[in-house]
């Protein structure tokens, strides 16, 4: 996918015209927030966990070289083989070397963020492969040549009938009066189809949800079991995943698991959680004959110790996603980057340069609500105002939003009279909309009331009542 995080504002706006879009959408504020809610109230240990699961990736990232040289040895042990890839390209000259090794022609994929992150579906389609993606979501995007849209659900954005119409134009070879009218029918078309690639695929390639020093394992965390058949039925399985996936122990790794799912999708485990210790030994029934597993660095390192180091705890779960109000209005294709949503806004600058993603930083409410709801506890807002603030320092930033802000500074640093002014500004504004409540225009608003109403103010200001309950004025 083409990197085009600059364009926030413009591809927000197609978002928000967007009715189907929109309708998707909708349904994701009712979804996963609920029942990961639902989820943390049926474990009262949940915010003691959060804070373990906190401890044990920061001090995993203070010993990072420790334990990835130990996973090393450990894959080693079991007869597999790890690869050091520095960035993207590096990634995948490694892939296809060893699929060019063995002779491999198609490619089945489970679903893998660093596999998009490193566009590798176009590679090696470019080298003469056919990857096939085996997650149905993941699948149906391939189909439509679209990135995914969510870190979990990379589908979100689309309903039945765009479904329907990427197999109709792809599946050629069925029946033209085929009947996909229910869930369930696209559902058995696609399990009928994937099954051939299960089969003749000569590699198979998953991400990593953890990597475990301990034992040289890697997990993956799934609800389909098409993870599974990638990783076993194939000759060979690579694995991708990125430095801070390592965890020391098989202990630590099921502390994560117990805020992972239930962060991500409000289950207790997910139907599939699947751990791989190199290939397939004498005593097997099945598995691979050979197990790689490629460690992307990419930018990462250069996050150990500076502002966004924080960021490297994330266990890619999504729930700062699925909160966000931000990514419920205009989803994930707006911020025109791998990672959407609060996380992406993050981590997307880290990793490719401020210059390249400048309206993400600012592609936020602040309303806290990642970090509240955040299983390793990442002060996802901090990092958002701390690129603001380089972003102010070095630019980019438009004339007009520089003198917007220095307008607000003005007036931010004298606390009197900006009291004072917004007190008659809101009683302004008030009897302006007396009638409706409401405005359906107003200056400088026209973000906001091009697409819902602006609620006019309802008497006192939060800073007269507080002041009237004995509060005072910073």
């Amino acid at each position: 996918m083409e990197l085009n995080s600059h364009k926030f504002k413009e591809n927000a706006k197609k978002a928000l015209e967007d009715k189907d879009l929109q309708a998707s959408l909708f349904k994701l504020g009712t979804g996963f927030p609920l029942k990961r809610l639902a989820a943390k109230e049926r474990l009262p240990e949940f915010e003691n966990l959060r804070d373990q699961a906190r401890d044990i990736k920061d001090h995993t990232l203070r010993h990072l070289d420790y334990y990835l040289e130990t996973f090393e040895a450990r894959v080693q042990e079991t007869g597999g083989k790890v690869h050091w890839a520095r960035d993207i390209k590096g990634g995948r000259d490694i892939v296809y070397e060893i699929c060019k090794s063995v002779g491999a022609k198609t490619v089945t994929k489970g679903k893998s963020m660093i596999g998009e992150e490193m566009a590798l579906n176009e590679f090696l389609e470019e080298k003469g492969l056919i990857p096939v993606e085996t997650d149905l979501g993941e699948y149906i995007i391939q189909l439509r040549k679209e990135p995914p849209s969510h870190i979990i659900a990379p589908a979100i954005h689309l309903n039945r009938t765009h479904v329907e119409e990427a197999f109709r134009k792809t599946h050629t070879d069925l029946p033209k009066e085929r009947n996909l009218d229910a869930p369930e029918d696209l559902l058995k078309e696609a399990r009928a189809m994937l099954r051939e690639q299960f089969i003749k695929a000569d590699v198979g390639i998953t991400g990593a949800n953890f990597m475990i020093a301990e034992t040289g394992s890697t997990v993956i965390v799934t609800n389909e079991g098409n993870g599974d058949l990638t990783q076993t039925l194939p000759r060979v399985h690579i694995v991708l995943c990125s430095i801070e996936k390592v965890v020391p122990t098989l202990e630590d790794c099921t502390t994560l698991l117990r805020v992972l799912a239930r962060s991500a999708t409000g289950q207790e485990q997910s139907v599939y959680t699947t751990f791989s210790t190199g290939g397939k030994r004498a005593e097997d029934l099945d598995g691979p004959d050979e197990f790689h597993v490629v460690i992307l660095d990419n930018g990462r390192s250069r996050m150990l110790g500076h502002d966004t180091h924080d960021m490297l705890r994330c266990i890619r779960c999504s729930a700062c996603i699925n909160h966000c109000p931000v990514y419920q209005s205009v989803g994930g294709h707006a911020y025109g980057s791998i990672y959407p949503g609060p996380m992406g806004s993050v981590l997307t600058p880290a990793l490719h340069g401020l210059e390249k993603a400048c309206d993400l930083p600012n592609a936020s409410t602040m309303c806290g609500k990642c970090e509240e709801v955040c299983p390793v506890r990442i002060p996802i807002p901090r990092m958002l105002r701390s690129w603001r603030e380089k972003q102010w320092e070095d630019g980019p930033v438009p004339l007009l939003q520089r003198w917007g802000l220095s307008w607000w500074a003005f007036w931010a640093k004298r606390p009197k009279a900006y009291h004072f002014a917004a007190k008659i500004k809101m009683r302004v504004m008030g009897w302006l909309a007396r009638k409706n409540g409401h405005f359906k225009s107003l200056a400088f608003t026209k973000g906001w009331t091009g697409h819902k109403d602006f609620p006019a103010p309802e008497g006192k200001t939060f800073q007269q009542l507080w002041s009237e309950k004995g509060g005072k004025r910073s």
